[in-house]
């Protein structure tokens, strides 16, 4: 048996670390102690570092679906006529995870793309959370924009002692094709400069691009080479070096609004098939912010309702499996703002239905304690026996759950199961809830019981 008191400092030390996280954000706190007026403010901690040229970041808020917060749906039409028949399912599906990075990298909440296919009708559903400008969300899903590495040429200049001409202008610079495209970037991501503090974009080749990459910058050094997106420059940073593992970095004393939109940009890449947009409509939030508190008001009534009914009947067991039930919603809200879980109303639905099953563990060891108790087991041997004999059952019924909630999110993304965003997140925080509540509902009331209970008859 492990020595219970240290299990229980790291319980507390777990449950301390996931309050802080689970704090609201910005939440204006005003207290009247002894006549005088002591304002605070509650905020959630951010992540906020550099650590071998990355920089991490982080900021721990509970996300909002289309239907909670509202937001943009986009259906996309796929024009797969030029395309042979065996790879438009994979042109599609290429659309989509080239769509979806695009609106993962503007950091929208919990973004839903997915593909629709009927017969010859190819197409591609986008739903973007808070997102409420109809143009910006067309730029975002709608470009097939052609992002290219090209060689920037200027006019030579004539030998030395001949004249120069003086009507030259920029016109005379023109682009030679390297055969370097966005198709062999890999990754573009926004770094600091470690001593400067600059920020810069770091890209990153596949293996095909680096060889082009390699080749080019060994060349070419010294000269201006383009980004170009769709026949328009971006901007042609100079070859320093010669760059052989597919790596480099773009500098130019950005901002980091700029750099980050750079970054957007290099993502973006080109989409294999021409799109067009078939319908678009503005979603309303299904609930407003006073509908959301009425929620969350009645969910701590349920919850409170839950440990009453344990305290009456189970008396002091109840009450320390009460508690276990505390730590479990802190921990629940924890995990949803470090995963980044998006709640929507189904995703609450299965929060809701988890509370419920976060103590049906406990009401199955404290019934199978009663029994051995009332077999005159002493009562530290009765405690052992009921989590042992009541595991079996405990953890039949909730692989069961485990299974159905795995079916519902499809990680797999199997054609034959469901592939609907707001069914994954009815299945995401049934999950969630399953495997906390096993951890609280055993592990944490057990340590409870053996701490602080030495004698219960009840």
């Amino acid at each position: 048996m492990k020595n219970p008191i240290k299990v229980f400092i790291v319980i507390i030390f777990l449950t301390f670390l996931a309050g802080l996280i689970a704090l609201p954000s910005n939440y204006p706190v005003s207290l009247d102690i002894f006549g005088r007026n002591l304002s605070f403010t509650l905020s959630s901690p951010k992540i906020d570092f550099s650590f071998l040229n990355k920089r991490y970041q982080k900021e721990f808020e509970l996300k909002k679906g289309l239907d909670i917060q509202g937001g943009i749906q986009v259906v996309l039409q796929a024009d797969v006529s030029q395309i042979d028949p065996s790879d438009r399912v994979a042109a599609l599906e290429s659309s989509r995870e080239i769509i979806l990075r695009r609106v993962d990298m503007y950091g929208l909440a919990e973004p839903i793309v997915k593909t629709l296919i009927a017969e010859n009708d190819y197409r591609i559903v986008v739903e973007l959370p808070g997102l409420n400008d109809p143009q910006q969300a067309l730029e975002l899903v709608g470009q097939t924009a052609l992002l290219e590495f090209q060689l920037l040429k200027y006019p030579e200049l004539p030998p030395e002692g001949e004249s120069v001409d003086s009507q030259a202008t920029p016109s005379a610079i023109t682009l030679e094709q390297t055969g370097l495209t966005g198709s062999q970037l890999k990754k573009s991501t926004i770094q600091f400069d470690q001593t400067t503090g600059e920020p810069l974009v770091a890209i990153q080749f596949n293996e095909e691009g680096r060889d082009l990459f390699a080749k080019l910058t060994t060349d070419h050094i010294g000269e201006s080479l383009a980004i170009v997106i769709d026949n328009q420059v971006l901007m042609a940073p100079v070859i320093q070096s010669a760059i052989i593992n597919g790596q480099a970095t773009i500098t130019g004393s950005f901002s980091v609004e700029e750099a980050e939109k750079l970054s957007i940009q290099l993502n973006a890449g080109a989409l294999p098939v021409p799109i067009t947009v078939l319908e678009q409509r503005n979603v309303d939030a299904t609930l407003g912010t006073e509908s959301i508190q009425k929620s969350a008001f009645a969910g701590l009534v349920g919850i409170a309702l839950v440990m009453l009914f344990m305290i009456i009947y189970y008396g002091t067991k109840g009450f320390l499996a009460s508690i276990a039930l505390i730590i479990y919603a802190v921990l629940t809200i924890a995990v949803y703002k470090i995963i980044g879980v998006t709640l929507t109303l189904p995703g609450i639905a299965g929060l809701l239905l988890s509370v419920g099953m976060a103590v049906d563990s406990n009401i199955l060891i404290f019934e199978r304690m009663k029994e051995e108790l009332r077999l005159e087991k002493p009562f530290k041997i009765a405690l052992e026996l009921g989590f042992g004999r009541a595991w079996d059952s405990i953890k039949d019924a909730n692989l069961a759950t485990i299974i159905t909630a795995l079916i519902l999110i499809n990680p797999m993304d199997f054609p034959f199961l469901n592939s609907g965003g707001m069914v994954r997140g009815f299945g995401i925080t049934l999950l969630i809830g399953v495997v906390l509540s096993l951890f609280t509902g055993v592990f944490v009331t057990r340590t409870l019981m053996r701490l602080f209970l030495k004698g219960d008859k009840s």
